[in-house]
C-alpha cells in the first residue's frame, strides 16, 4: 500500500482503540444497553438521508444481521467492557471472533480451511483459555464469558453479511441502527430500569463517548475502511488492523491502570498471532478475511 493509505490505517485503528476507552468512561455513567441505543440513534439520525432499500428478499438477512450485530454483539461486548476491570482483556478477547467466524463459515458454508489455519484457531482459543486465568481476568470472569459470546454473535453475522448484496458500508450501518434501535431500547428498560428516566443527569463524559462511538468509531473509522478495501484485497487490509487491540492495550495501561500480568500478556499474543495466521492464509490463498469490526464494542 501506498504512504497515503498507511496513513489511513493509522487513522482507523487510533479511532477504534480509542473507542474502548472512552465507551468504558461513558459506562460508567450510562448502562450498556442504553449506551449501544444512543449511538445507533446518532448513527441513524446522521445516516438516514443515504439509506438505500435492500434487493428483493434481503430483508431476512438484513433482520437477522442486525439483531446479530446490533443487539447482541454490541449490547453484550459494552456489557462485557463495563465488567472488566480493564480494557486490555476485552479488546484482545473481541478478535476471537475471526477463528470463530472460519468455524461457522465451514459448518454453514462449507468453506474449507486447511491445517495451518486450523492450527491458528486452536491457538486463538488456546490463547483465551490462558489468559482468562490471569488474576486481572479472574477478577470478573463473566466480562471474558459475555465477550466471548459476544464474539460469536458478530462472528453469525459477519457469515450473514456475506450474503447481502448491493448495500454499502453506510447502508449497512443505518440500517443495522434502525433495525437495533427498537429492541435496545426494550431490553434496556426491562434489565436496566429507570437508565433512560436518568439520562439528564449524564454528563459531558458520557455523552461524548455515545457520540464518539457513532461519529468516530462507526463514521469515520468504517468509512475509511470502507475506501482501503476498495482500494485493497480486504486480506491485505485487514492484518494491520490488529494494531487495534495492542494499541488499546496501551491506551489501557496509560490512562486506565491496567497492568497486564504474564498470562494475559501470553495468551493475548496466541489469540493475536493465531489471528495473524488466519489473515496471512486467507492473504495467500487469495480468499477474503471478514471485515473487521474494530470499533466494537
Amino acid at each position: 500500500m501506498p504512504l497515503r493509505d498507511f496513513a489511513l490505517v493509522a487513522i482507523i485503528v487510533l479511532a477504534w482503540a480509542g473507542n474502548f476507552l472512552l465507551s468504558a468512561l461513558a459506562l460508567r455513567e450510562i448502562p450498556p444497553f442504553l449506551f449501544t441505543a444512543l449511538r445507533f440513534a446518532i448513527l441513524t439520525l446522521v445516516l438516514l438521508p443515504w439509506l438505500k432499500a435492500p434487493s428483493p428478499g434481503q430483508w431476512p438477512r438484513l433482520l437477522a444481521v442486525g439483531l446479530s450485530v446490533g443487539v447482541l454483539h454490541f449490547g453484550l461486548s459494552f456489557s462485557a467492557l463495563r465488567l472488566a476491570g480493564d480494557l486490555s482483556s476485552p479488546a484482545i478477547v473481541m478478535q476471537s471472533y475471526v477463528p470463530m467466524t472460519a468455524i461457522l463459515g465451514w459448518f454453514w458454508l462449507g468453506e474449507r480451511f486447511g491445517w495451518r489455519t486450523g492450527l491458528a484457531i486452536a491457538m486463538s482459543f488456546a490463547g483465551v483459555l490462558v489468559l482468562g486465568f490471569d488474576p486481572l481476568v479472574l477478577d470478573e470472569p463473566a466480562s471474558l464469558v459475555l465477550m466471548l459470546v459476544s464474539a460469536f454473535f458478530l462472528a453469525l453475522g459477519t457469515v450473514l453479511m456475506k450474503g447481502l448484496r448491493d448495500l454499502d458500508v453506510f447502508s449497512q450501518q443505518g440500517w443495522m441502527g434502525v433495525i437495533s434501535l427498537g429492541p435496545l431500547l426494550v431490553i434496556s428498560a426491562v434489565i436496566e430500569p429507570g437508565a433512560l428516566a436518568a439520562l439528564p443527569q449524564v454528563s459531558w463524559v458520557g455523552w461524548a463517548g455515545a457520540a464518539y462511538a457513532a461519529f468516530g468509531a462507526s463514521l469515520l473509522g468504517h468509512g475509511l475502511y470502507y475506501v482501503l478495501v476498495q482500494r485493497h484485497p480486504v486480506a491485505l487490509v485487514t492484518p494491520w488492523l490488529l494494531l487495534t487491540p495492542l494499541l488499546a492495550v496501551g491506551l489501557g495501561i496509560a490512562f486506565w491502570g491496567d497492568r497486564p500480568g504474564p498470562r494475559l500478556l501470553v495468551g493475548g499474543a496466541m489469540v493475536l498471532g493465531g489471528v495473524l495466521m488466519i489473515a496471512l492464509r486467507r492473504l495467500a490463498t487469495g480468499r477474503p478475511r471478514p471485515p473487521a469490526p474494530g470499533d466494537a464494542p
